[in-house]
């Protein structure tokens, strides 16, 4: 006597070996709290459309210090400005000096 395993689909019900499945990690969604883990078949995943190469992902922090993250098509993004590219290339990074700074003890050495 030989124990077969086999999954099933969290989406479809449908069962399949372990080599048919994805693992899909649910990591933020109105209906829940903490990330939650999907049994998926690969040609299931398909359904979802991944948007990431048209998405920007911006952390805005508050004035009272609070943080949230704000995810926005490309599209509207760039028109916040009428040369979002050179409004990006010229904003200050978020590590290291401001763009234009110098090292230096502001004595001309």
């Amino acid at each position: 006597m030989a124990i077969v395993s086999q999954k099933v689909s969290d989406l479809s019900g449908k069962q399949g070996d372990d080599k048919q499945f994805a693992a899909v990690v649910v990591r933020q969604h109105p209906d829940i709290d903490q990330s939650k883990a999907l049994d998926v078949l690969v040609p299931e995943l398909k359904q979802f459309k991944d948007i990431s190469d048209t998405l920007v992902i911006l952390e805005i922090t508050m004035p009272d210090g609070t943080k949230h993250d704000a995810y926005v098509p490309l599209e509207e993004f760039n028109q916040a400005a009428p040369n979002m590219s050179e409004v990006l290339k010229n904003a200050r990074g978020t590590r290291g000096r401001v763009p234009g700074t110098r090292v230096g003890n502001g004595n001309g050495s």
